[in-house]
Order: C-alpha cells, then sequence, then structure tokens
C-alpha cells in the first residue's frame, strides 16, 4: 500500500491504526525521495490529525492480566532477595536486577491472559491465582537466576517506550520536514491565498 491510499483509507474510516502508522514511517525511511504527490499526502495526513478528522487508535485496547500478576511476583521476589529472605542463590548486593527483563523472560514462558473487560480481567486473575500461581512463581525464579548469569554486554539498550498522540504527529511531522524541508516554502509561498 502507498501513503496516498494510506491517508486516504484514513481518512475514510478516521482513524489511524499503528499497522497503518509503521507503514508509512517504513515507506518514508525506505525511499530514496518521496514524490510530490507523497508529500501532499503526508501534509494532508498531518492536517487532518491536528484537526482531529484523523484519530489514532490506542495500541492497546486489551490487557494481558499474566503481565500484572508476573510484574507482582518480580516485585515481592526482588524485595525478598534484597532483603535476604529465601534466596537460593548467593545474589551480590550491588547486582542490579531488571525488573522488565526478569518480567519479559517469565512471560515468554507462560500463556496469556487476555481480556477486554473488567470482568473479564478479574476472571483471568482468580483463574491464575488458582490455577497457575506456582507456575508463575516457578518462571520468575528462573528468570531471575537467568538475569543474575547474563553477561553485562549493550550497556546502551534502551527499554521500550510507548507512543503518545502527540509523538505521532511530532513523528510524522519530522518525516514531513526531514523529507520535504521546502515543500511549504514551494507549494505555500508565504502571502498566498487559496
Amino acid at each position: 500500500m502507498n501513503i496516498q491510499a494510506i491517508v486516504e483509507h484514513a481518512l475514510e474510516e478516521g482513524y489511524l491504526t499503528p499497522a497503518m502508522e509503521a507503514e508509512v514511517g517504513r515507506i518514508c525511511d525506505s525511499a530514496a525521495e518521496l514524490s510530490v504527490e507523497e508529500y501532499m499526502a503526508l501534509d494532508r495526513l498531518m492536517g487532518a490529525l491536528l484537526a482531529g478528522e484523523i484519530v489514532t487508535v490506542p495500541r492497546k485496547q486489551f490487557i494481558n492480566v499474566m503481565e500484572e500478576l508476573v510484574i507482582t511476583e518480580t516485585i515481592n521476589q526482588i524485595t525478598a532477595i534484597s532483603q535476604g529472605e529465601g534466596c537460593a542463590n548467593e545474589v551480590d548486593t550491588d547486582m542490579q536486577l531488571d525488573v522488565g527483563d526478569i518480567a519479559a523472560y517469565a512471560l515468554n514462558r507462560l500463556p496469556p491472559l487476555y481480556a477486554t473487560t473488567e470482568e473479564g480481567a478479574s476472571y483471568q486473575r482468580q483463574r491464575a491465582q488458582k490455577e497457575l500461581q506456582n507456575l508463575i512463581t516457578q518462571q520468575v525464579e528462573s528468570a531471575i537466576a537467568q538475569n543474575l548469569d547474563r553477561p553485562k554486554f549493550f550497556p546502551e539498550r534502551l527499554p521500550i517506550a510507548k507512543p503518545t498522540e502527540a509523538e505521532v504527529v511530532t513523528h510524522i511531522s519530522t518525516l514531513l520536514e526531514s523529507y520535504a524541508p521546502q515543500f511549504e516554502a514551494q507549494n505555500h509561498p508565504v502571502g498566498a491565498t487559496n
């Protein structure tokens, strides 16, 4: 799909999905130079986003209850380790345990528990506490052991952050500025009227 088609679809539907946003970014990043039509489509998209004609779709309209259960268990186990309670391994007190790394490792080894409503989330929590708590505890313990054994490399790693609607607009604006720095001056001379 090209940029113009994505923008037309977004205007028809009234929303810009994360997949559509990613595709626009991919096209802009891979193109040596964008056409005037592509610049105009991006300009139209930016205007529609700023005017509220198009809204960005939230990236997450559901939750994975397993995430909150694993993070809670991770924090509980890290707290116990830092207080010297119940740790099978000798832990260097200066060692920093990364909650995100530990939770991600454990989550990759546990079943997801998705819910779209509060009632569904409550059901999934109760189910997990009855049926999966031992497995959650074991996987978090394994993740902590793995985290402690990992070598110290890639100190430049950056955590993943969720973009806000303002950041999406800024990203598209930056794309427009970098790929079409003279677009406004060429197509909309100062003092010109439409």
